[in-house]
């Protein structure tokens, strides 16, 4: 599946909307608590520096004459005496607040411009540090001046872009939100797969009704509708069976009466359209028969039920031949598929004379070709010969004795749907007709020692 087509899918854009507002939301959550840490760390360093200041200046305060000298000239804490040439860049506004909150109002901090405040060391000296002056009056009335050294907020050890945490957080939520989009889509994506496959098997078990509450309505529609259609075909195929079956009885009273007639041309035109009478109604029986079929798959040795229909028609004095085996088993329903091919081999000696079958593995499919030697038939025909009484000019003359009611592609292709394969009909380069039914389900290869073990039933 192409990124393109999976962003296309309902899937790919929850899981693209879902990445989105899941990672979105959680690197701004993410940043804002990281605002807020740096500003709580911010504060809670302000503090620190404001009770070292006001430490320092109550002990020069309590202190003797000798000790406060030893104090000012020395410095305690992290706060040394101003050396005079430091230049003030701009006030620290919110330091200042505090020491007046705390000292009074004779305490000011500014910030110095860092060059000067460390005169004698290089720029990556003092890279991430914070100078400030600290001018404060003591009770004596004296000034004094303080230098005061501390790292800036953005380097007190806070994690920055950390690589293995993104990774983490990257992973973690792509692979939440990937399994969020399928699980939604999950019960839609079994949808969109019960309706692709309700044309070939209206029988197949209802859909589990799971996921939101819309897509639980849709599928108990979707169940609901499978249901009248089963209904509706059942109905129909009643209908079909019931009238084909009670018109046996009078159509044999009636052959058996017109064994009386005297005049023999006559009654030989009569007896032709009582043969294709019954042949019309022994297909509608077949038709009726391959819609109803409750058959379950089985596994399926292709090759011996291959020889078996070939032999039939063969048997009978026909020209079917098999020219080449498959080689494989499959998972098939055995006499829907026996009687699809006996269908398309009846219809390729009817209409060609002589019939040739091969078989042979294409990728994981399993081909069977049918081809006949008669006229084919027109491109724009080869679909339309599926629908139910359809026949071509060359097979409605009455002249034919195998022009067939028009049932028989029509059958071939539902029970071919009934085996979840495919029938397609081509006009083959060398002349004549090839029908192609393609296997799909549970395809192997057959045992060497293996033979033959299919059993037509009658």
């Amino acid at each position: 599946m192409t990124l393109k087509r999976y962003f296309g899918s309902m899937a790919g854009r929850l899981f693209l909307f879902l990445l989105i507002g899941v990672a979105g939301s959680a690197t701004l959550a993410l940043g804002l608590a990281d605002v807020r840490r740096r500003a709580d760390i911010r504060r809670i360093q302000l503090e620190r520096l404001t009770d070292r200041i006001q430490e320092f200046i109550s002990l020069a305060n309590s202190a003797s004459e000798p000790l406060r000298m030893e104090l000012l000239s020395h410095g305690l804490g992290g706060l040394r005496p101003a050396g005079g040439g430091e230049k003030i860049e701009r006030m620290d506004a919110e330091l200042s607040r505090r020491l007046v909150s705390r000292i009074g109002s004779g305490v000011r901090s500014d910030y110095l411009i860092p060059s000067t405040c460390f005169p004698q060391t290089t720029v990556m000296s003092y890279r991430g540090l914070e100078c400030r002056l600290i001018r404060a009056t003591l009770e004596d009335d004296s000034r004094i001046k303080l230098l005061l050294v501390s790292p800036q907020a953005d380097n007190l050890g806070l994690p920055g872009f950390d690589p293995v945490f993104l990774s983490i957080l990257a992973i973690g939520v792509g692979g939440l939100t990937f399994a969020a989009a399928r699980m939604a889509a999950a019960p839609l994506r079994d949808l969109s797969r019960a309706a692709r496959a309700l044309g070939s098997d209206l029988n197949r078990s209802p859909l589990q009704e799971r996921g939101p509450y819309e897509v639980r309505d849709a599928i108990r529609t979707f169940n609901a509708m499978q249901a009248r259609l089963r209904d509706h075909v059942i109905e129909r195929t009643h209908i079909l069976a019931s009238i084909t079956h009670d018109l046996q009885t009078p159509l044999t009273r009636l052959r058996l009466r017109l064994e009386k007639v005297n005049d023999i041309a006559l009654r030989s035109r009569l007896i032709d359209d009582l043969d294709r009478m019954q042949a019309l109604i022994r297909q509608g029986l077949d038709f009726s028969r391959g819609n109803q079929t409750e058959e379950p798959f089985a596994p399926l040795v292709l090759d011996s039920l291959l020889e078996s229909v070939v032999q039939d028609a063969a048997e009978g004095g026909r020209a079917a031949t098999l020219v080449q085996y498959s080689g494989c088993d499959v998972q098939a329903r055995p006499q829907a598929l026996q009687r699809c091919l006996a269908n398309l081999l009846d219809n390729a000696l009817n209409h060609g004379g002589s019939a040739e079958v091969t078989a042979a593995q294409v990728g994981g499919e399993i081909h069977i070709r049918i081809r006949d030697h008669g006229p084919g038939i027109p491109a724009e025909k080869l679909e339309t010969v599926f629908e139910p009484f359809v026949r071509l000019q060359s097979s409605t003359s009455r002249s034919t004795t195998h022009g067939g009611v028009g049932l028989g592609l029509t059958i071939a292709r539902v029970l071919a749907q009934k085996n979840e394969a495919e029938l397609i009909l081509a006009n083959h380069p060398g002349g004549g007709l090839e029908a192609c039914l393609i296997l799909r389900r549970g395809i192997a290869l057959s045992p060497s020692s293996s033979k033959p073990t299919y059993q037509r039933q009658a």
